[in-house]
């Protein structure tokens, strides 16, 4: 649900912005604080947020524009610019070794694992297929809309895109620590 619960903004702005790019703007706007506000309220660190603070500025962004200028043309393709930002927020978080997973994961995992490179490393892949996933489809509705594709195409590339990472983040974690549990005999049978 962690994961979910993350795009109700996107998904506001997505169903109100078939009326009113505007309102689709405020409505991801106002959900994404509401959401913001209530994983503070509960302790949720700053760093655990990325994502959800990326969410805001994003909506920010949109709604000045939309309020602004409600005729520009970048009303046609939020869809391809939300992919856009999403995709540069997990990619500059990989950029600066901060994957915007880690301080998901660090509310899930004991501190005493924090430090562990493979903890690190799990939480890059896992990053890189987010990132993957919304460049995938940023890139797809680039060229569905280039070639005038059937718009089942840009829904399933959504699926994919989103299927894709949700999956490897559920299971990557677990199969990488069984590799280094499995490891573990061998590392104690060494030599120190």
């Amino acid at each position: 649900m962690g994961y979910l619960r993350g795009f109700i903004p996107w998904i506001v702005a997505g169903v109100v912005s078939s009326f009113d790019w505007r309102w689709g703007a405020l409505g991801g706007l106002v959900s994404g604080l509401l959401l913001l506000w209530q994983d503070r309220r509960r302790g949720v660190g700053l760093d655990a947020l990325i994502l959800e603070i990326s969410t805001v500025a994003y909506f920010v962004v949109i709604g000045a524009v939309s309020v602004t200028t409600p005729d520009a043309a970048l009303a046609d393709h939020t869809d391809v610019v939300s992919f856009g930002w999403l995709a540069a927020t997990a990619w500059g978080t990989l950029a600066i070794r901060r994957p915007f997973t880690l301080g998901i994961a660090r509310r899930q995992t004991p501190r005493e694992y924090w430090a562990l490179p493979e903890f690190i490393q799990v939480n890059n892949r896992i990053t890189t297929a987010w990132g993957a996933g919304f460049t995938f489809i940023g890139v797809s509705l680039v060229v569905c809309g280039a070639v005038g594709a059937p718009a089942w195409v840009g829904i399933t590339a959504h699926v994919v895109g989103l299927v894709g990472p949700a999956v490897f983040t559920k299971v990557h974690p677990a199969r990488a620590q069984a590799r280094l549990l499995a490891q573990m005999p061998d590392m104690a049978a060494q030599p120190q």
